[in-house]
């Protein structure tokens, strides 16, 4: 399995979203239920603020997976997961530096 090895440059935010099911009773009660055993997969919003030419290597890694393909990724502070980027956008910054923001969805395959 290939491995994502570039850090992000600026702080990027975690969102988990548990996957349960709700059983909706009358008067408003509900039960919730979890389904299945990874119940709560990570997803990261990252930036890159790079030289163009690494950023053209990154938006390259990203392309060449084209959302089908998982790659593993540790997140610093975190434990190693396999993730799929399903979008990411390009922005020119300056003259030879370019920026990347991806977001980085963890799959169990």
């Amino acid at each position: 399995m290939l491995v994502f090895t570039w850090r992000a440059t600026y702080d990027a935010s975690k969102t988990v979203t548990p996957i349960v099911k709700p059983i909706k009773f009358g008067d408003g009660y509900e039960q919730r239920q979890g389904t299945g055993i990874n119940r709560q997969p990570r997803k990261y919003s990252l930036m890159f603020k790079r030289l163009k030419t690494e950023i053209d290597v990154i938006d390259a890694f990203l392309g060449a997976r084209g959302a089908i393909e998982a790659f593993s990724y540790t997140h610093p502070g975190q434990t190693i997961g396999v993730f799929v980027c399903r979008e990411w956008v390009r922005t020119n910054i300056a003259k030879g530096v370019d920026g990347l923001s991806a977001t980085f969805e963890e799959v169990y395959e």
